[in-house]
């Protein structure tokens, strides 16, 4: 136990005599240890602290529409804060999806203290910077964005373990637009499954997280970011020592795929599944009262074909035991040869199964490896397209058949700084609808540098508008 981890104990437990013998009997050696104490503390913040920045975030999201008519549909310009957290010197921040999403332009505020931090030569201050947006994952909340920034102070993300039940922790955040404000409180589970039915575990803490500290960092006491604040469950708006972070894990293997190929890369074997409850089980006739049961079995996926059904219990997916649901997302994430050996109970009874799944990802860099870049660039986006037909619909399972879809960026052109991301669907400048590569260009054509244009984009099946300065 570190010295101020001791100190910190002794004073939980003031004035315990087993404290007392510790710290020394005398007042004045108790005053000495609450010094300690309080300097160690002060010193954690001070080399935490610089390396969270706040993130300010313009666009245009789904609005209420007071004194209009019912079910009426209004678009407005909002204006979103969180947090982020810098995980490379070079200016690599590690951020929450729900932050970014639908952002028109990402603003990065640096800390309070600025402290080792550039300034401006001619202004004389530390400036605020512009982020652009390397790729986003939303199953697990996460967001990667870069600044044009060296020798920054950053944190170290923690990967060969994880936290235990009762470790002192720290987020950090800007709740409520408060920079810089750290919070203190433990870790009071280590891999909380929310429910049944969620995909991912999460770090459980009684460290008072608010609106606003989402996409900061979780610290331990030895100044690691061991997980990502994403949300709270709370019935009043504000913090009920409920607050819930990706694990460090996790946020490391999402950073590294985003930050090395703008996507994570996962299998996918066609089907759903469902964490099995006791009523579950009574109901279905299960012999088991926990684990995962397939719920669908996409009838042209890769389970189907290798005999996967409805109903069958997953007992092993790629040598991974599926205890919870956490488990089959894991194996597909971890998983290196699409060649996957299934284990599942059928009436109780194991079947051993060889299931060739597909990538997820395959299907956007089949489509970048034949696309020709002169052909198919869209100059004043700096974006390489295709056309959405009903074979480019199927394989990105697009909700609409008509437009264009991103399949690479330029590295010097306006897309570089925007939130155009490889996977994205066009299907409308401003008013219009388009339909084309042409449809697309021709849009565009009469617009000049510095016009503003609003796309009307789909990603991750959702739809978004994304305002775009043309340069």
């Amino acid at each position: 136990m570190s010295d101020w981890k001791r100190l910190l104990v002794c004073v939980a437990l003031f004035p315990a005599l087993t404290c007392a013998a510790e710290a020394g009997s005398t007042e004045g050696r108790q005053t000495g240890v609450l010094r300690q104490l309080n300097g160690a503390l002060s010193q954690l913040a001070g080399r935490i602290s610089p390396a969270v920045v706040q993130i300010v975030v313009s666009g245009y999201g789904m609005a209420r529409a007071d004194g209009g008519h019912a079910g009426e549909v209004v678009v407005a310009r909002q204006h979103v804060a969180g947090s982020g957290v810098i995980v490379d010197p070079s200016g690599y921040i590690i951020t929450n999806a729900h932050v970014v999403q639908g952002a028109e332009r990402i603003l990065v505020v640096p800390p309070v203290s600025r402290a080792g931090w550039p300034r401006d030569q001619i202004l004389q201050r530390r400036p605020n910077y512009r982020a652009h947006l390397v790729g986003v994952h939303a199953e697990t909340d996460l967001a990667v964005l870069k600044i044009d920034a060296v020798g920054l102070p950053a944190l170290t993300l923690r990967s060969t373990q994880g936290v235990s039940q009762g470790e002192l922790v720290f987020a950090v955040g800007a709740p409520q637009g408060l920079a810089s404000t750290i919070t203190m409180g433990i870790v009071s589970s280590a891999a909380r499954q929310i429910n049944g039915d969620s995909a991912f575990l999460f770090i459980q803490t009684d460290a008072p997280i608010n609106p606003g500290s989402s996409g900061g960092p979780l610290v331990n006491a030895d100044g690691e970011v061991v997980g990502i604040n994403t949300f709270i469950l709370t019935g009043s708006g504000g913090s009920e020592g409920l607050g819930f972070a990706v694990p460090g894990q996790v946020a490391r293997f999402v950073y590294e795929g985003l930050r090395r190929r703008g996507y994570i890369h996962r299998l996918e074997i066609g089907i759903s599944a469902q964490g099995i409850t006791p009523e579950l089980a009574a109901g279905l006739g299960l012999p088991q009262d926990s684990g995962v049961v397939v719920s669908d079995v996409d009838p042209g996926g890769p389970a189907a074909a290798a005999g996967v059904r409805r109903g069958d219990v997953l007992d092993v997916v790629d040598g991974r035991r599926i205890q919870i649901l956490p488990d089959l997302t894991a194996a597909l994430y971890r998983a290196s040869d699409p060649r996957l050996h299934v284990r599942v109970l059928r009436d109780g009874r194991p079947m051993e199964l060889q299931v060739q799944a597909l990538a997820r990802d395959s299907a956007l860099d089949d489509m970048a490896n034949v696309a020709n870049p002169e052909k198919y660039l869209v100059r004043a986006l700096g974006i390489v397209v295709l056309d959405i037909d009903e074979n480019v619909q199927q394989k990105l399972h697009l909700r609409e058949g008509a437009g264009v879809v991103v399949v690479a960026r330029t590295l010097d052109g306006p897309s570089a700084s925007s939130t155009l991301l490889p996977g994205d669907a066009i299907h409308g400048v401003d008013h219009s609808a388009i339909g084309s590569i042409d449809g697309l260009r021709r849009a565009l054509m009469d617009r000049s540098s510095g016009d503003s244009v609003v796309l009307h984009i789909e990603r991750g099946g959702r739809f978004h508008y994304l305002v775009f300065d043309l340069e």
